[in-house]
């Protein structure tokens, strides 16, 4: 199979498909003022290619900040996209659309990955589709884009999650999830006062969640929203962490990029060196894949705004391109199977 990456910074849709020739699967990847318009194009120039979409930048060796990016598989590939609707309600009214897909394409562990573009609530849209995918262990890769849109073969969806499901005819799929942090310390708190529906800490260990991150980095109420780039926090989920970054200070409380309920154990994580982490990631996947015919990967708009304010953006990419052809979504929540996952890396290598 072969990936194409084609890109426009003025949001030229037709400049970003140039030399796209029978695609088998292409997922849009837009700015919110041309989004809708894109997804209708698109349809027009590819009709009746499975396709998914979401507002958010792009990259290859380059980022695509507020144009578009297109991303293809072609040559090589089965593929079929779909959307479960109602995600913040009930997206398992639709989950008979994806177990058809599954068996459409004759899915397989070993060759078929789920890609999946998701409009908020991703906790629960990730747990209805991997119901499915785990029965068939089927792994599943994606984000969260901007607005609370997607898109799916043409169309436009609000409060929804847009999948693909993509089968390598010629060769394996694996998908990776990569953490830059370590736990800071032996900080461990439990979660109370918890707002699950909006995502805010109200208390850790019985005080004022805000005041505890204070006193233990010594920051003012200003810089939480930029420490968390180093200092997010962490939940053990058997043996993984999850990364649970802060989005703003609510009075007394923290609000999350992810939901905490109450009784939740946490611990302080601190940044690693990312760049031996990276390099130690790009190596495991070479022992993986002596041979690569593409890598679709996603990365937290958390680390992108890191590594861009250490000038590490760019030689991110270069790095990440070594292994072959790289290219992917810049989100605003990262899925790895069945996990929501803050301020990390989730990728796919097609062999």
């Amino acid at each position: 199979m072969k990936q194409f990456f084609g890109m426009s910074q003025s949001g030229n849709l037709q400049e970003a498909v140039r030399g796209l020739n029978n695609p088998q699967l292409i997922m849009l990847l837009s700015n919110s003022d041309q989004f809708e318009a894109h997804v209708k194009k698109l349809e027009e120039l590819y009709p009746q290619i499975p396709s998914i979409g979401c507002i958010g930048m792009s990259y290859d060796t380059r980022i695509v900040e507020k144009g578009v990016g297109i991303i293809a598989f072609y040559d090589g590939v089965s593929a079929t996209a779909n959307v479960l609707e109602e995600v913040s309600v009930m997206p398992v009214k639709y989950i008979e659309r994806l177990e058809r897909d599954v068996h459409t394409i004759n899915s397989s562990h070993e060759d078929t990955v789920c890609i999946d573009f998701c409009s908020g609530n991703d906790a629960c849209a990730l747990t209805t589709i991997y119901s499915v995918l785990k029965h068939h262990n089927i792994s599943l890769v994606g984000g969260t884009g901007d607005a609370g849109k997607v898109s799916a073969n043409g169309k436009v969806y609000e409060d929804a999650v847009a999948y693909a499901l993509v089968k390598n005819n010629h060769g394996k799929v694996k998908a990776y999830k990569e953490n830059i942090y370590h736990q800071m310390g032996n900080y461990r708190f439990i979660a109370s006062k918890t707002d699950k529906a909006n995502y805010i800490i109200g208390k850790l260990n019985g005080a004022s969640a805000k005041q505890v991150y204070q006193d233990i980095l010594h920051v003012s109420e200003k810089e939480i929203q930029t420490q968390t780039f180093k200092n997010p926090f962490g939940k053990i989920n058997g043996d993984d962490t999850c990364i649970i970054s802060i989005k703003e200070v609510n009075g007394n409380a923290l609000t999350c990029f992810r939901q905490v309920n109450d009784s939740d154990v946490l611990i302080m994580l601190e940044l690693g060196d990312y760049k031996a982490i990276v390099k130690d990631t790009i190596n495991t996947i070479r022992r993986d894949f002596p041979r690569i015919s593409a890598v679709f990967s996603v990365n937290c708009l958390f680390r992108y705004l890191l590594f861009t304010d250490n000038h590490y953006m760019n030689e991110y990419l270069q790095e990440m391109s070594a292994l072959g052809c790289h290219a992917g979504l810049v989100g605003y929540g990262e899925h790895y199977n069945n996990r929501f996952v803050n301020q990390s890396m989730t990728c796919v290598v097609f062999e």
